[in-house]
């Protein structure tokens, strides 16, 4: 049982599990009832993503300054009430069954799910 981090759209692997998408927006130009099929994700879940306007600063995040304001204040959402429960249940989740999470990003080191990887870590998730 574990917890995977992935980018959404790539094929799954076959222990994955639910794929749940950390995602602000839809994937564009895919109909909701491809989401699963073409691999995007079978959950979507934008509590754990970035807020617009917090997104907006990652995307234009140009220097290593710039991506630490970016993770700082992410972390600061994340840590509000309701994205800290869900990150206990997935935590929690990842000792009993296979799932995965995602993003969009191409490169995690400059996504929002690196940042999550840690914040599950540090709950005790077992990460593949």
């Amino acid at each position: 049982m574990t917890l995977r981090i992935v980018r959404l759209g790539t094929p799954r692997l076959t222990d994955e599990g639910l794929r749940i998408g950390t995602v602000r927006r839809p994937p564009r130009g895919v109909r909701k009832e491809r989401f699963a099929a073409d691999d995007w994700y079978d959950v979507w879940y934008p509590e754990l993503s970035p807020s617009a306007p917090l997104l907006a600063s990652a995307q234009q995040a140009a220097t290593p300054e710039a991506w630490a304001a970016f993770e700082k204040a992410f972390r600061r959402e994340m840590a509000e009430a309701a994205p800290s429960h869900a990150l206990d249940l997935l935590a929690a989740l990842s000792h009993r069954t296979d799932l995965s999470i995602g993003c969009y990003c191409a490169e995690e080191s400059r996504c929002h799910r690196s940042i999550l990887r840690g914040l599950l870590a540090d709950r005790g998730a077992k990460l593949a």
